[in-house]
């Protein structure tokens, strides 16, 4: 029964619930959303952590560096530092690269509207226990500046989550709205929920939204005329997601803004800068806006990756499709619990590991598709990423040593490094898009804290790859505060700059 004898929830029929269609469960297509793209591309779905050809180099490796790490470790481990030194510079000269062009690729823009027609737009927001936002989700979906009529919306909830359905089904929604309540299956993953209503959508285009997120008004307009004002090479607008973080006291308040920071930068810099000069782009986890024929060409989402996002888009640059930048951003709430933070944090390195193991089980082939330059920068941001998590608790932990034990000490090599590392870093927080004042300067200054909690969540994600790697680790979210949507910090497209169109 639904609250208070309003509604009753049932699973078995399609039914229209206050004004939202809720369509009847359907197996079959729970059970292609599943699998479907895994058996149709099995070399490029993660349903396989590791192939059996990476564990035979592995043993191969392990059995050549064993033996002489044994027998000549002083050149064992010269190689190692040498080795290591140069991927180190790499990384830095790159993200240092990145960052410059990435200034060069964002500043304010203006709104802009034409009179037009605008087409169908499926909203796919797959949600699970997230009662507390239905209204807050609500309120943002009912608030975009586009045709509500033209508005295609895909509730997507897992079977047994009554308390969402119920929330959902109280709040007002565009007309059309429909609420899939998926059938039991595995793996419980939100890109299986959209593979789902995939499935069903109507739009042009396709955006996938999360439950706490605040678009842009402007948003779903600006996607429509970056994909009107190029070729069908393009295949997907990320607009940047913004932290609302650092607005607390204590850990929670520095975490959070540790993490807006992180947003940032990588939506207002390295992202820009990548679409810019159409490199490969690992996509951010939501406001992500497709061509549906792009998408469903590219055979959906990969309903066994837990970072389903940044896997689509390295695939889509195996396709050779581009992707691009819009302004109008979404804002989004922070984990401001380090054991939350702890816990999405281990997701998205699992599902990292598992997307850079599918690029590189066949490493020769991926570098034709991508070209040299795309395979080069996939390595130096998501193989940077998988790497970094793994060195900054150890090199925190040395130099913690170094600093308290007699007798031990950096040297002048790893004082530089040190250097090099902090002080880009700060760099590159402080040149990031945002307000600037005394909490940026704080979370830049505090980075070499926060760095090394990265490891810790390396470690969990690690343990998940081998024991669970299809698990979700699911972020909890709550209400937030009613925050005005914010000026748009990005106005790049890889064909045309949004800010400058014609009225």
């Amino acid at each position: 029964m639904g609250a208070d004898g309003f509604f009753e929830l049932d699973a078995e029929q399609g039914i229209l619930v206050r004004g939202i269609a809720r369509p009847a469960p359907n197996a079959a297509r729970a059970e292609r959303a599943a699998n479907g793209f895994r058996r149709a591309v099995p070399a490029q779905s993660a349903y396989r952590a590791i192939s059996e050809g990476q564990v035979r180099w592995f043993k191969r490796a392990c059995a050549v560096a064993g033996p002489w790490l044994l027998l000549w470790p002083a050149s064992a481990i010269a190689v190692f530092g040498g080795v290591s030194l140069l991927v180190f510079v790499a990384i830095l000269i790159w993200r240092m690269c990145l960052a410059v062009m990435g200034l060069n690729a964002s500043h304010v823009a203006q709104s802009v509207d034409v009179d037009e027609a605008w087409p169908t737009y499926t909203l796919l927001i797959a949600l699970h226990r997230e009662a507390e936002t239905a209204r807050q989700l609500a309120e943002a979906i009912c608030a975009l500046d586009y045709p509500q009529h033209r508005l295609d919306v895909k509730l997507l909830i897992e079977a047994g989550d009554d308390e969402t359905a119920i929330a959902l089904a109280a709040e007002v929604w565009p007309p059309g709205a429909e609420l899939h309540i998926l059938p039991p299956g595995e793996p419980r993953t939100k890109p299986r929920a959209l593979n789902y209503g995939l499935e069903t959508a109507h739009g042009e285009f396709v955006v996938v939204y999360d439950a706490e997120d605040r678009p842009h008004p402007q948003q779903l307009k600006a996607a429509v005329r970056a994909f009107r004002d190029s070729d069908d090479r393009l295949a997907c607008v990320q607009a940047p997601l913004v932290g609302e973080g650092g607005l607390g006291a204590g850990l929670g308040g520095w975490l959070a803004g540790q993490w807006a920071l992180e947003y940032a930068i990588q939506f207002g810099l390295i992202l820009p800068a990548l679409a810019k000069h159409n490199l490969p782009i690992a996509l951010g986890g939501t406001s992500n806006h497709f061509r549906r024929s792009s998408l469903e060409g590219g055979g959906g989402w990969d309903a066994w990756n837990v970072t389903e996002d940044a896997d689509l888009g390295l695939r889509l640059a195996r396709t050779g499709a581009a992707i691009g930048m819009i302004a109008p951003p979404t804002l989004e709430a922070p984990p401001a619990q380090l054991n939350v933070w702890l816990a999405q944090r281990s997701r998205w390195l699992k599902g990292f590991l598992q997307t850079w193991l599918v690029l590189m089980r066949s490493p020769r082939m991926t570098v034709r598709e991508m070209g040299v330059a795309g395979f080069l920068s996939t390595q130096l941001t998501l193989g940077a990423a998988i790497l970094s998590a793994l060195a900054h608790g150890p090199w925190a932990i040395w130099c913690l040593m170094c600093a308290i034990l007699p007798g031990a000490t950096l040297g002048v090599f790893g004082q530089v490094v040190f250097a090099i590392t902090y002080g880009a870093g700060a760099m590159i927080a402080l040149a990031a898009p945002g307000q600037m004042g005394f909490r940026r300067i704080w979370h830049a200054l505090t980075l070499p804290i926060y760095w090394p909690l990265q490891s810790a969540a390396m470690i969990r994600a690690l343990y998940g790859l081998w024991n669970c790697p299809h698990f979700w680790a699911k972020t909890p979210h709550s209400a937030v505060s009613r925050t005005p949507p914010p000026p748009c910090l990005i106005s790049f497209s890889p064909v045309r700059d949004l800010s400058s169109a014609p009225d």
